[in-house]
């Protein structure tokens, strides 16, 4: 793909820069207000959501490790229906907050499965935070505790989330 054709690919913008600074700060704080200043563990699903988790963990004012997992679901465009976990968290989390950070519930197929996975590992709580959520893709019963906004079914791409691995430096949300 060269730079005219990964220019004209974008459709329109959905979602501006300053609307997600503005949302990922908010966040922050509700991740802050659950707890109280006491630790968390906040988890980025690789590969899409790792823009988010950074800028999240910039408004998180408690202690806060990261960590990271890789679940593929996805080729091209379309989810596979198969979950598969690349990478998997080696802390034990029954000494943990924890505090996902998804870039988008979609299907909800692969969150679910992730969610299922740590949530036997019993972390002391355990909560989703999703950049995104497309509630009209869902096919399995999914919801994140917070989401920052709510998108129509449409194939969007930036601020991490990619096509084929294109389109993840974005600042912004935008339709292709």
């Amino acid at each position: 793909m060269n730079k005219e054709e990964y220019i004209n690919s974008i459709k329109k913008v959905i979602i501006t820069e300053e609307q997600i600074r503005e949302k990922v700060k908010e966040a922050g704080k509700y991740v802050e207000s659950l707890y109280d200043g006491k630790p968390i563990l906040l988890i980025s699903i690789l590969n899409g959501s790792f823009v988010f988790a950074a800028d999240l963990a910039r408004e998180i004012n408690v202690p806060c490790e990261i960590a990271f997992m890789v679940a593929k679901s996805y080729v091209g465009s379309e989810s596979s229906g198969d979950v598969n976990i690349i990478l998997d968290i080696d802390k034990d989390l029954s000494e943990y907050n924890v505090v996902i950070a998804e870039d988008i519930v979609d299907t909800g197929r692969t969150l679910k499965k992730v969610c299922e996975i740590l949530k036997s590992r019993s972390p002391h709580s355990f909560k989703v935070v999703s950049f995104l959520d497309k509630p009209k893709r869902r096919v399995v019963d999914f919801k994140a505790d917070y989401v920052l906004f709510t998108i129509p079914d449409t194939f969007i791409v930036g601020y991490g989330l990619d096509y084929n691995d294109y389109f993840r430096n974005l600042p912004y949300i935008a339709e292709l």
